[in-house]
């Protein structure tokens, strides 16, 4: 004897009892009591079919068919539900059918004890194989979800960088969906790919969001952009904590206030890169350095002032003019104190005076003239920047460019020091 007559005396009550397992997961299963997220009637539809197949198994030895299991899982996937609550669920619902079955059979004589044992170990088996398939289309869902999902947020990144959205509602409705408030301040980095494919900044959108800063990322053959919302006063100094952690070369724009000057702040986020010091890990803010901006802005003619100021210096012999150039760089660096420059020089401020004069000489240029001295200081400061000191000849000779970045602020005192202290 088997328990197909329990079985067909369950199916008989097969709507009735679908509803009953979905009452008690709705009650059991916190993710399922939300009824704008499963709606009663889908979950009674889903328990229901499930029930049909398992009694249709005991009773008419019907082969198991997951396909029900799966739907469900591809469901919940796209609801949202959490994996671990959809199998719970399902634990529930089998749980439920089985103390059924267990009642009914006490209504049929022919069905013993050891019968009920022996098909507990079918019924449980049946739940393996179904929870098996449910985990398996959520899996598969999910990861569709995902993949469909990173790629319209790419889309809509680059949509961003591009400035293909300039509607104010559009950005707005972009904004919330990427995660960013709809308002400023941004800032835009620059990251450079070692290779292509290669995420410099691997793990930043995650270290950001720890730190409270919503981001948005974009990665390309030869860089990893992103929009970073810097919504406190200090939000900027930990931005650039977490990328200083990176070890990474990253450029940063000035912060700016509206999505649609995201192109334009792409833009000083690159050439911020692009004038980064050395060949080493680095962040470099746009602001920081405004004049050497303008100059990796404008390579062709930031060589052509090389040549226009300070070519006389750079045809001489290599070891003469990486004197010359250091000299002036550490004078700069100094605010145009000699004996400060001859400190860090090591060297005696009669050294260093002689080379300024020596530098007059060659260029024309008097450093006691503020004009003068800005455009030896532009000069200089094209020199360092690799993508100008290249196209002018003189980017590798001088061994000036990695030594000393100097501030704004040494720069700017340097500018009308003369050669005086």
């Amino acid at each position: 004897m088997d328990i197909s007559g329990v079985a067909a005396a369950l199916h008989s009550r097969l709507p009735e009892l679908g509803e009953r397992i979905a009452g008690r997961i709705r009650s059991d299963v916190d993710a399922y009591a939300d009824e704008s997220l499963i709606p009663f009637d889908s979950l009674r539809r889903s328990c229901t079919a499930n029930a049909d197949l398992i009694l249709n198994h005991l009773h008419a030895g019907v082969t198991a068919d997951p396909s029900p299991a799966r739907e469900t899982g591809r469901v919940r996937a796209e609801q949202g539900v959490p994996l671990a609550d959809t199998l719970h669920a399902y634990r529930v619902g089998f749980e439920l059918l089985w103390t059924e079955i267990v009642a009914e059979s006490r209504t049929h004589p022919e069905v013993s004890a050891d019968q009920l044992v022996a098909k507990s170990a079918e019924i449980w088996a049946l739940f393996g194989l179904y929870a098996e398939a449910v985990a398996a289309a959520y899996r598969e869902t999910a990861a569709e979800l995902t993949s469909r999902g990173q790629a319209r947020r790419s889309a809509l990144v680059e949509a961003l960088f591009t400035g293909v959205i300039a509607d104010r509602t559009t950005l707005w409705e972009a904004a919330r969906e990427l995660g960013l408030p709809e308002r400023g301040p941004y800032a835009v980095v620059a990251a450079a790919a070692g290779a292509p494919g290669e995420e410099p900044l691997a793990g930043v959108e995650a270290g950001l969001r720890q730190a409270q800063l919503p981001s948005a990322w974009r990665l390309l053959p030869d860089q990893q952009i992103g929009l970073i919302a810097l919504p406190t006063a200090a939000a900027e100094d930990t931005c650039l904590g977490v990328l200083r952690r990176t070890r990474a070369r990253v450029g940063v724009s000035p912060s700016f206030d509206s999505l649609r000057d995201t192109p334009q702040a792409l833009r000083f986020a690159r050439l911020a890169l692009a004038g980064l010091r050395g060949d080493g890990p680095g962040v470099a803010r746009f602001d920081d350095d405004p004049l050497a901006m303008v100059v990796a802005a404008a390579p062709a003619e930031a060589a052509h002032l090389v040549d226009v100021v300070l070519r006389p210096v750079v045809d001489l012999p290599v070891v003469e003019r990486a004197r010359l150039l250091r000299t002036l760089e550490h004078w700069f660096a100094a605010a145009g104190s000699a004996t400060a420059a001859a400190r860090s020089l090591f060297v005696h401020p009669n050294t260093v005076r002689y080379r300024l004069r020596r530098v007059e000489e060659l260029t024309a240029r008097s450093l006691s003239d503020p004009q003068a001295v800005a455009h030896i200081a532009t000069a200089l400061l094209a020199i360092r920047t690799p993508a100008t000191g290249t196209a002018s000849g003189t980017g590798t000779g001088t061994g000036t460019g990695n030594r000393h970045a100097p501030s704004r602020a040494e720069r700017t005192g340097g500018l009308t020091g003369g050669l005086t202290d």
